[in-house]
């Protein structure tokens, strides 16, 4: 066995209606609770707000998130915590609420200088205790020690680093069950593409995350379909949310690559939906790896389309390509991106932006120069 080490991530509790047990993981005293204002105006985070503050936590509700969370909002949260006396903090929402609430808890318990923890294992201090809840089953923040924010420019910066793991992670499907269906299948592509990207990282890959991504890749394409045409189908929502965390802890291991480097660009200069633009670059960074990952994309392959057994690997590969694809846009998402206003002559800016992405190119299975991604943005087109 090759040498490996894989970190389990949080504590997790998972049921219908196990948002309202949140204060039971945390101290006593005033609560940080980190969320958007639509899931406030829905009324999604009520019976949550209403049991910690009956359990006398106090909670002290930040719900500036946006999409692409920018620095200012992090700061923004972190102020609010310490005005408030925060001694926890909550993250609940989709994976940018729980991105904020995540570095803000680590900023508030450590005191440490944002400027100075960017990157990978470079923040090594201590945060206050940390719940977070997913109100979308797709970015498996949940389950990483990753926040990414979007900084001056548009540029995606990340802080990845394992003081960010929560203490518990809630799987509350009852959160999930009125997603729109637009919500429903941009998570949820986001949630295969971790999975597909985990199982082909180059540098971490190792057998527990890729146990956990072929699973997470069975519940996620077994139930996405369901989940968007059948919304209140609520085994397929505990699937979709389960096959999202399981994702999650098999990329915060083996880390995610090609697809998420050229995604991230569209979405901090375009402002779309993250599993929107992971959906616009699958096939053509799945296309370009084909070879180098070939063995382990036909491994997949019978994951996705069971009945390609006794084809040749070759054939699996674009089997899995084309399932994959159709799953896109069977869900709903519109596969160009002239779909989305986006002009072919962005091209070029686009592959210097996403060269910016060392972090997440250095584990695709193989290179990604800026005339590849210039190639793969015009395809994509």
């Amino acid at each position: 066995m090759r040498s490996f080490t894989f970190h389990p991530g949080p504590r997790l509790s998972a049921g219908p209606n196990k948002s309202t047990d949140i204060a039971d993981f945390l101290p006593e005293g005033p609560c940080l609770f980190v969320t958007d204002e639509q899931l406030i105006a829905l009324g999604l985070a009520e019976p949550a707000l209403e049991a910690l503050e009956v359990s006398g936590r106090h909670p002290t509700v930040f719900d500036k998130v946006e999409a692409d969370p920018s620095r200012a909002t992090l700061e923004a949260a972190v102020e609010a915590g310490r005005a408030a006396g925060a001694v926890s903090v909550v993250g609940f929402g989709g994976g940018s609420p729980m991105d904020v609430a995540k570095l803000a808890a680590y900023l508030l318990g450590s005191g440490d200088v944002l400027d100075e923890i960017w990157g990978v294992d470079i923040a090594r201090g201590r945060r206050l205790p940390l719940v977070l809840v997913p109100t979308t089953a797709g970015t498996g923040s949940e389950a990483t020690p990753i926040s990414v924010i979007t900084c001056d420019g548009g540029v995606k910066l990340a802080v990845n680093a394992r003081p960010l793991t929560a203490d518990w992670a809630v799987l509350d499907p009852q959160l999930t069950v009125g997603l729109p269906r637009g919500v429903t299948a941009a998570t949820g592509i986001d949630a295969i593409v971790h999975a597909v990207e985990a199982y082909t990282s180059a540098r971490l890959k190792n057998p527990l995350s890729d146990a956990l991504a072929r699973k997470a890749l069975r519940l996620l394409t077994g139930n996405l379909m369901t989940a968007c045409e059948e919304p209140r189908n609520i085994a397929a929502r505990e699937a979709m949310l389960l096959g999202a965390h399981l994702a999650g802890l098999a990329f915060s291991n083996a880390p995610v690559a090609g697809v998420h480097a050229l995604a991230y660009p569209l979405g901090g200069l375009h402002h779309l939906p993250h599993g929107v633009t992971n959906a616009l670059m699958l096939r053509h960074v799945l296309q370009h790896n084909s070879e180098a990952a070939r063995e382990h994309y036909a491994e997949l392959a019978p994951i996705v389309v069971p009945d390609c057994e006794a084809e040749g690997s070759q054939a699996r590969v674009a089997l899995l390509i084309d399932r994959l694809d159709e799953l896109v846009r069977e869900s709903g998402i519109a596969p160009r991106l002239r779909d989305y206003g986006i002009d072919v002559a962005e091209a070029p800016m686009l592959a210097r932006e996403a060269m910016k992405q060392t972090r997440l190119l250095v584990n695709n299975p193989c290179e990604i120069t800026e005339a590849d991604a210039q190639r793969l943005y015009e395809a994509a087109w």
